[in-house]
């Protein structure tokens, strides 16, 4: 049975974008966004999870998060977390309350979140890229098991290429969408 399946390439390509969607929401512009925590991840238990696993995150105020951790050991690694993701964000520690005020977004604060957004941008077409990989290999195994000859490879590599160009080209318009909004552009 042949391993090169199309429609499974542009669901991985898809998930990778819809990834870079969810990360790109969660770069607010100067409002206190839940969302913002999403790409946060916390080391506990022996293992790395989702702050919304080990806290609750809410938004009490406009400029202020408000993150309630639920187990009182956890409150370090969570405001490391915190400091460490690249949000340019403090925790201030009250109990097992983090509170982090959202800055008023200066100009070096607005080019920091377009450069995080930029990696974020980056990490995704990363993600298609290795499912294009994924799918000339399985492509490549194909064609040496006699299931698919060279013609049929090459031109299923270029529907490959095709659809992973397509991909890249949407995560570049919506990395630029969301830089401009970022920027005020």
């Amino acid at each position: 049975m042949a391993a090169y399946d199309k429609a499974d390439l542009e669901r991985r390509m898809n998930g990778a974008v819809e990834a870079l969607k969810h990360d790109l929401a969660g770069l607010r512009t100067g409002r206190a966004s839940v969302t913002l925590l999403d790409p946060v991840t916390v080391e506990v238990y022996g293992a790395q999870m989702p702050l919304n696993q080990v806290a609750t995150v809410s938004a009490p105020e406009p400029r202020l998060l408000s993150v309630q951790v639920w187990d009182k050991s956890n409150v370090g690694p969570v405001d490391k977390a915190i400091r460490s993701a690249g949000l340019g964000l403090n925790p201030i520690v009250d109990g097992q309350t983090l509170r982090l005020p959202i800055p008023d977004l200066t100009e070096e604060r607005r080019k920091e979140l377009a450069k995080l957004a930029g990696q974020y941008a980056e990490k995704a077409r990363i993600a298609v890229r290795n499912v294009r990989r994924d799918g000339n290999d399985s492509l490549k195994a194909d064609e040496k098991k006699s299931e698919i000859s060279e013609d049929e490879r090459k031109r299923m590599e270029t529907e490959v290429q095709k659809l992973t160009d397509s991909m890249i080209g949407e995560i570049d318009s919506v990395s630029a969408n969301k830089e401009k909004e970022i920027l005020g552009k």
